[in-house]
This record gives C-alpha cells, sequence and structure tokens, in this order.
C-alpha cells in the first residue's frame, strides 16, 4: 500500500506543469512553440536562460517536496526502506510529468524531476550522487552542447551508480528483495528515457540533432 500512496503522490507533484505554467504567465503557449516539449529545454530555447532556470527549479523542487513527504509518511517508521520510498515517489512524478492527464498525456521528458531525485539522495545518503549529476550531465554538455546525449548520460550514470552503491550496502539495511525493485524502477526509468527520447536518437544517428547554448537563444547548427 505505501508504494501505491507514493507513486499516487508522486504522480499529483508531477502534475504541475512548470513550463506551461510559467510560460502561460509570459504570454506564451510553450506546447505550441519550439519542440512542443513541455519541459526545461524548449523554455530555455523559446524564453531564454532566466526561464530555464525557473522551469528547471520547479520540475527539481516538486519531485524533491513529492519525496519529502512521503518520507515524513513513511520513512519515519520505516528507515530501512527510505530509498525504496525515494523511487516509487520519484517514478510517480516523472510518470505524472511525462503524462500528465489534464494535458492529454503530453509533458516533457522527466529529466529535471530525476535531477531532484537525485540531489535528494546526496542530501539523503552521499553529497556523490549530486556531483555524479553535475559531472555526467555538464562535461558532455561543454563539449557536445547537445542536451539529449547530456540527458541519456546522465540517466545511465545516475542507474549505474545506484546499483554499485546499493550493493556495496550503503543504502542501509534495505532487504535485498527491496533493493531489487529498487534497481527495476531505475531499469524501467532509464528506458522510460530513452524511449522519450527516441526522437532526438534518431536525428543523433541522421547527424541532425540540435544543440543547444545557454545564451544563445534560439540557435540552430
Amino acid at each position: 500500500m505505501e508504494r501505491i500512496i507514493c507513486l499516487l503522490i508522486g504522480y499529483v507533484f508531477g502534475l504541475f506543469q512548470t513550463a506551461v505554467l510559467y510560460c502561460k504567465m509570459k504570454g506564451v503557449d510553450i506546447k505550441s512553440v519550439g519542440s512542443g516539449n513541455a519541459g526545461t529545454t524548449n523554455t530555455l530555447r523559446v524564453m531564454g536562460p532566466k526561464a530555464g532556470g525557473i522551469v528547471l527549479l520547479g520540475d527539481m523542487l516538486k519531485c524533491m517536496v513529492a519525496i519529502f513527504i512521503t518520507n515524513m509518511l513513511f520513512g519515519r517508521n520505516n528507515p530501512d526502506y527510505i530509498i525504496l520510498y525515494m523511487t516509487y515517489t520519484a517514478a510517480g512524478c516523472i510518470l505524472g510529468h511525462d503524462f500528465p492527464i489534464h494535458l492529454k498525456f503530453k509533458g516533457g521528458k522527466g529529466i529535471a524531476c530525476t535531477a531532484g531525485y537525485t540531489i535528494y539522495l546526496g542530501l539523503q545518503f552521499n553529497w556523490l550522487f549530486i556531483l555524479m549529476g553535475v559531472v555526467s550531465f555538464f562535461l558532455p554538455f561543454n563539449l557536445f552542447h547537445i542536451v539529449s546525449v547530456c540527458s541519456l548520460c546522465y540517466y545511465s550514470a545516475l542507474f549505474i551508480m545506484c546499483i554499485c552503491y546499493g550493493q556495496m550496502g550503503l543504502f542501509g539495511a534495505i532487504p535485498q528483495g527491496a533493493l531489487i525493485e529498487v534497481y527495476v524502477i531505475l531499469a524501467l526509468l532509464t528506458a522510460l528515457a530513452f524511449y522519450q527520447h527516441r526522437g532526438n536518437i534518431k536525428k543523433l544517428i541522421e547527424g541532425k540533432e540540435r544543440k543547444t547554448y545557454v545564451f544563445k537563444k534560439n540557435k540552430v547548427d
């Protein structure tokens, strides 16, 4: 039951579409401009770095707040299962962000929400999770300026690090079965991230994927 509640709480928070709400306040329908994606990258390209930063922060925070709530509800009484509750909540938030019912199930790609999960991992367990996120995203960004590559590198690194960290017993005294459950959820979320970027992957193969620059609005290569 706790798992279902964590998923539902996460999904409800995921429905808070920061890009849609912020851009609407500025008189822009983010779903009808640029790539049509309700996420940080499209907002950055269309509205500039300030708007992109606000959307990034909002999408990270909604996942972190959802995790905080489920930790308060369940984590205090079951501290060994905190990583499990966190992961279910993050999964719900990502699903709510990617497939919002009020937007006909067409949202973003969930990378910023996952970043919120990663930050919470860093605060809850080890700051190296945050360092991993920064390095695995921004190193390829500085090299290639292709957000899809950065996002998939980041997701892959998160998945691998969580498995390594868990197998070393550093997530606490969580039972092995529950730990495997965490791995399965993260594997599914990683697969979802690749699926959500399927169009980008096709463009990468064709050499047509667009580059993104923080301070060069709407630059096309």
